[in-house]
């Protein structure tokens, strides 16, 4: 028994995905293309992609939303995780990125799932909150610019229903939370967990996956 997170070297890490990460052919593919990418570090790893689509499994989700897109790996993992009349809200301002993983979603085929928005995310979800479709969502995922993850956070609390899960990425943000802010990603992020620690709305844990995986569930 340890009270400490086990230090994960480089064998150990590829243990956990042989033995803990079962992905479809194209999540491979589409991992391997992103790792060419200038941002590759912006993608979240096999391991977390799988506790995801488990979470998403076990809530028995239909209705998902994403916050930040990037190439599309965990938007596939979702989908793939959904049932078939499962839908994925993703949003992204970026076609550039996003246009990279559309030929895998659709190898997947799982493209009929996903509903790419593009444009700022917060007024993506005003709209869907204009909509009417408050409550209406079983899982978020947010992993975009930090200085908002406030702002998508109270919009994806009233869209996720009583017993929903919010996922955040990065709140970790490896390591400098726990140190004096010395940027305004890291300010927003020790606010963001601040708050969410003391938020009777929701039950929190931090998880000490990937770069710190928040979930926060709807109370």
């Amino acid at each position: 028994m340890t009270l400490r997170t086990l230090p994960i070297d480089e064998r150990l890490m590829q243990y956990v995905l042989d033995h803990g990460a079962r992905e479809h052919p194209a999540q491979v593919a589409l991992r391997e293309a992103t790792r060419r990418h200038p941002h590759a570090g912006m993608q979240i790893g096999a391991d977390q992609g799988q506790l995801m689509a488990m979470l998403v499994k076990l809530l028995g989700a239909k209705r998902t939303i994403e916050v930040g897109v990037f190439t599309g790996y965990s938007a596939l993992t979702v989908a793939l995780a959904l049932p078939p009349d499962g839908r994925v809200l993703a949003c992204d301002v970026s076609d550039e990125y996003t246009r990279i993983g559309k030929p895998f979603w659709q190898h997947a085929g799982v493209d009929h799932k996903i509903d790419l928005v593009l444009g700022p995310a917060l007024a993506t979800l005003d709209a869907q909150l204009r909509q009417d479709a408050a409550a209406s969502y079983d899982f978020a995922f947010i992993d975009a610019d930090k200085s908002n993850y406030d702002g998508y956070y109270e919009r994806c609390l009233q869209l996720v229903r009583t017993g929903g899960l919010i996922a955040f990425d990065n709140t970790l943000w490896n390591g400098a939370v726990a140190r004096p802010a010395a940027d305004d990603d890291t300010r927003a992020l020790q606010a963001l967990n601040d708050k969410l620690q003391a938020d009777e709305r929701v039950d929190v844990a931090l998880l000490t996956v990937g770069d710190g995986l928040t979930l926060a569930r709807k109370r």
